[in-house]
């Protein structure tokens, strides 16, 4: 819609007070949100467990993979954007709602249901990862088309407020899942819980599917897209117009690169490596895990509607890339404080008791397996996979050409073994298990010895700290998730706006940090050192930082009721 310059109380230069229905529609765009986000993030807080339950292997690639099934949930959004954004431009934002609320709900209810993989073999991985693909199509058409939703009803002036609600969905879905855990857990026991018991959150949600559909059927459409619909206005070929004119290419790119690649990383380290980082590198109880996340999440969420609220004041774009220069700043002192408050023991074994790994490198491999059928047979990777499961730091020493690798714990030193596959190429013959077996009961008696805890010990777990920490790498997200709705709004016309700003959100958050988790810690168990994950946040927040400078103004004060 070309702005008439008419004083129409949405036009800019003019602000008015919040009304009943702006109320409505915020809170209605929330909710239901809220609920989409719960039933795409359970998966991600039960990864450990739906590993055990659904892929088969050692702790390391089982868990890689698990993570792998979480980001093809991420992977397809881009997909989902266009789908539904091309719809959402087409006939309206409040039918497209609908269908991705119906989607997301049906398969996060049939995980619930789905047989684990000692039920129906290989069947089981392959429905899950169809399930997750069908939640990140349905995901990829909600942001875009909330956002869009929310800022065409607030009054100029105030679109950073009235999204950044919609920017504290992601963090109140994961809150609301990590109650829900916690709550089955504590009611049945952790026993109970690792057996059968995950599976009633994602049950849980048939409930919040209701809700949220009925939530949907009561709102309106948007009455800048009403009005462009009525004067015969949308687009008929979202897509083409989007993505086949360079003059709106080029702000689709330089949205991803320049904004949503940063933010993406700074978003899931904070919310999502963290939490993994706890549970499989710090070896601390899902349990304690779940609930210090839980404060810290409950105590950084009004941070951001406050940074939603500085961006209409003061501008949008520095504090976004803020907030990225201040997370590649603090990243690894702030990863080592969580290793000294929530695991010391660990901390101490690490300084005080270093590991060598004697080998020749060329039988050393990169261990990345994500569809869990491959072995790694070599002296080398045998050991350093042992000790990457058991989270120790490790240095390599390079041996002659040919000989067996050797893992060194102080003044004990350990050979690894040479394993033979079995013919159908996918395991150890029996005795090269058997090898296997002694060997990690030597080592694991070896690196107990030297002060390795099998798991974080609660008494020594400083709970405050732990939580501050968490809530300091929340309040990055904040500062470059609050105000991120209403800066892509503001960058696309109204006719194709919800397919344009959708896609490069999605890429952004769907491949950049959905993906983060499984790269960071496939890189970890590469290089033998605990942190070296975190080098993949701070290069990707830092290459946006640069772009962000360089190439993207300012868009406060965009006229965002433009047809073109």
């Amino acid at each position: 819609m070309a702005n008439t310059g008419t004083a129409d109380a949405r036009t800019p230069g003019r602000s008015s007070p919040i009304t009943a229905e702006e109320r409505k529609v915020i809170f209605a765009s929330s909710l239901g949100t809220v609920f989409e986000w719960y039933d795409f993030y359970l998966y991600g807080s039960l990864a450990p467990i739906i590993a055990k339950q659904f892929f088969i292997g050692e702790p390391t690639t089982t868990f890689i993979f698990a993570l792998l099934a979480f980001a093809a949930g991420f992977i397809v959004r881009p997909f989902g954007a266009l789908v539904f954004g091309r719809l959402g431009d087409m006939i309206g934002r409040k039918y497209t709602f609908l269908i991705t609320i119906l989607i997301m709900g049906a398969s996060t209810f049939i995980v619930g249901l789905l047989p684990g993989y000692a039920a129906i073999g290989i069947a089981a991985p392959i429905v899950l990862v169809t399930l997750r693909i069908l939640q990140g199509l349905a995901l990829g058409g909600e942001y875009g088309g909330a956002a869009t939703y929310v800022a065409e009803h607030a009054p100029h002036g105030k679109r950073g407020a009235f999204t950044s609600w919609i920017q504290t969905t992601a963090t109140l879905g994961l809150f609301l899942s990590l109650l829900v855990i916690l709550g089955t857990r504590t009611a049945i026991g952790e026993e109970a819980f690792n057996a059968w018991g995950w599976r009633v959150p994602f049950l849980v949600s048939v409930l919040l599917l209701g809700i949220s559909v009925w939530i949907r059927l009561s709102m309106n459409e948007s009455p800048a897209f009403a009005k462009m619909k009525a004067e015969g206005k949308t687009s008929k070929a979202p897509l083409s117009e989007a993505f086949g004119q360079w003059k709106n290419l080029k702000v689709v790119i330089l949205a991803l690169i320049g904004l949503t690649m940063g933010q993406a990383v700074v978003w899931y380290t904070g919310q999502f490596y963290a939490l993994f980082f706890m549970t499989q590198v710090l070896k601390i109880d899902g349990a304690n895990a779940n609930i210090m996340t839980a404060l810290s999440l409950a105590l950084a969420t009004p941070f951001f509607i406050f940074f939603g609220m500085l961006s209409d004041r003061i501008g949008r774009k520095y504090i976004i890339l803020g907030g990225c220069v201040l997370a590649a700043a603090t990243y690894f002192p702030l990863f080592g404080a969580l290793t000294h408050y929530g695991n010391p023991q660990l901390e101490a074994a690490l300084k005080n008791s270093p590991v060598v790994v004697v080998a020749d490198p060329a039988s050393c491999h990169f261990q990345f397996n994500p569809t869990n059928t491959k072995k790694f047979p070599s002296s080398c990777d045998i050991a350093t996979g042992m000790l990457s499961n058991a989270s120790v730091n490790y240095t390599t020493q390079e041996a002659p050409a040919g000989s067996v690798a050797k893992i060194k714990v102080g003044d004990k030193e350990i050979s690894s073994f040479n394993a033979v596959m079995t013919p159908d190429g996918l395991n150890f013959d029996k005795p090269s298990k058997d090898a296997e077996a002694a060997l990690k009961k030597e080592v694991g008696g070896a690196i107990k010895a030297a002060g390795y805890p099998a798991k974080a010990d609660e008494a020594q777990i400083n709970k405050p700290m732990v939580v501050l920490i968490l809530f300091i790498l929340v309040l990055y997200v904040t500062m470059v998730y609050g105000p991120i709705a209403a800066m892509l709004v503001e960058m696309f016309p109204t006719r194709i706006r919800y397919t344009s700003m959708s896609l490069p959100y999605h890429i952004g958050n769907g491949w950049f940090g959905g993906l983060l988790p499984t790269i960071s810690f496939a890189l970890v168990a590469f290089k033998g050192d605990i942190y070296y994950g975190l080098w993949y946040p701070i290069i990707i927040a830092l290459a946006t930082v640069v772009i962000g400078v360089l190439f993207i103004g300012e868009t406060k004060d965009n006229n965002i009721y433009a047809a073109d």
